[in-house]
């Protein structure tokens, strides 16, 4: 197995992918290179609309949205041909038939960024060594830069083994995975209604270079919830009683959303994360616009803070005459790895001698949309896990400081080469 030069043609890409990030369901860039990378390789590729399911697509932004950041992609030198192909819906799946008998082992890496502004002072290596992110607000600050170069990196090697292997690969990159937006269009498309195996990977989440995790535990369900009010505008006044206050509406929405009573079965969350209203100081105002998030430990959980938020969001708008409309920007459900594979994958990588420390599991306590796919493969038989590749970060996660050691990416892929490989031999 030929591993020559891969490492620095890593890094190469993961910083190309960083000084261009784009975010969920505006990929067009991102995905038109690896879709390209992909095909040059050999890979049968579905793109685009052919792996979403757009009746379930969550929190995709306006089409004068879509349109503007497609243009972006092209300025920035993606390809024009495959941006063409994707229709409007960024995702890729790439799959490799060896032609023999075997299992299907599929694979997930996230393609969007995080939207908040980048470090751009010296202390800052991306800025110091030129390739800071060149698009205001966005950056990847949460390592699926990283990801997306270790999936190409993987695709690279295993179609070298191709003659080694029985069964098909199948190589997802999925749109949308912060806010949880992505996965399940995907999943309802049917994706990986087949795959035997299933694997997804993080890199840093609090793990140490030279550490590698078999599975990530404790992902939160979650649910991310848009709220608009409408009231009546009026004199604030001269006639306030002809008014419908949006604004007070969501203000009494948001002091109710974060008394909802804890559950005793488990940890719960929720947060109102942003709240916009208003037009002027002597305006009665007619709107109101809220963005929310709730999370739960199990899926119970996370259904009962979810029902009981809708209830105060309606209630709050009915108390001031308003009214409220309410949709899901996203969702993310919980998900255990499968014992079997975490054997599998725990001797395989072990047997690599390439870590300083191989953890069983190590706790999350985030969300993540993967789970989606992990669900449905269980549910038909299949086995699936969450793994965790440790770097040293310089900045949590979601932080404009944020970076990578960038040398770990090479042992992320012959660790996931390595498992594939046996599970496929």
């Amino acid at each position: 197995m030929d591993y020559s030069g891969l490492e620095g043609r890593l890094i190469k890409t993961r910083r190309d992918f960083h000084k261009y990030p784009e975010s969920g369901w505006t990929e067009f860039r991102t995905c038109s290179l690896i879709a390209q990378r992909l095909e040059a390789l050999g890979y049968t590729l579905k793109l685009g609309l052919e792996v979403i399911d757009t009746d379930s697509v969550m929190g995709r932004p306006s089409e004068n949205v879509i349109a503007s950041n497609i243009q972006r992609a092209l300025s920035q030198g993606g390809n024009p041909e495959i941006i063409t192909a994707l229709h409007g819906y960024t995702g890729i799946v790439a799959e490799l038939d060896t032609g023999r008998p075997g299992p299907i082992v599929a694979l997930r890496f996230d393609m969007d960024c995080v939207e908040v502004q980048e470090d751009m002072t010296d202390s800052h290596r991306p800025a110091r060594e030129g390739f800071s992110s060149v698009n205001k607000g966005l950056c990847h600050s949460c390592g699926h830069d990283a990801h997306m170069s270790i999936g190409l990196g993987v695709a690279e090697i295993l179609m070298s083994e191709r003659d080694n292997l029985r069964g098909k690969i199948r190589l997802i990159f999925q749109p949308g995975e912060e806010g949880c937006r992505g996965a399940y269009a995907m999943m309802r498309k049917g994706v990986v209604d087949d795959a035997d195996y299933f694997m997804a990977l993080h890199i840093g989440m609090g793990v140490p270079s030279g550490v590698f995790a078999l599975n990530i535990s404790g992902y939160l369900a979650t649910t991310k919830i848009d709220a608009d009010f409408s009231g009546v505008p009026a004199h604030a006044a001269a006639s306030p009683h002809k008014g419908r206050n949006a604004l007070l509406a969501a203000c009494s929405a948001a002091l109710g959303l974060h008394s909802i009573a804890p559950h005793s079965d488990g940890a719960m969350r929720i947060n109102v994360g942003t709240l916009n209203a208003g037009t002027g100081r002597n305006v009665i105002a007619d709107h109101a616009s809220m963005r929310i998030e709730t999370r739960g430990e199990t899926q119970e959980i996370a259904d009962y803070v979810y029902s009981r938020a809708v209830e105060v969001l309606k209630g709050a708008a009915m108390m001031y005459g308003a009214e409220v409309k309410i949709s899901k920007a996203g969702e993310g459900t919980t998900a255990e790895g499968s014992a079997e594979m975490m054997r599998i994958s725990g001797e395989t990588v072990r047997g690599l001698g390439i870590f300083a420390k191989v953890e069983d599991t190590v706790f999350a306590g985030a969300s993540e949309d993967a789970t989606w796919f992990m669900r449905r493969v269980q549910s038909h038989g299949g086995q699936a896990v969450y793994m965790g590749l440790g770097s040293d970060i310089t900045a949590p996660h979601h932080n404009g400081k944020f970076d990578i050691d960038e040398s770990v990416m090479i042992n992320g892929v012959k660790a996931l080469v390595a498992i594939t490989e046996r599970l496929m031999s």
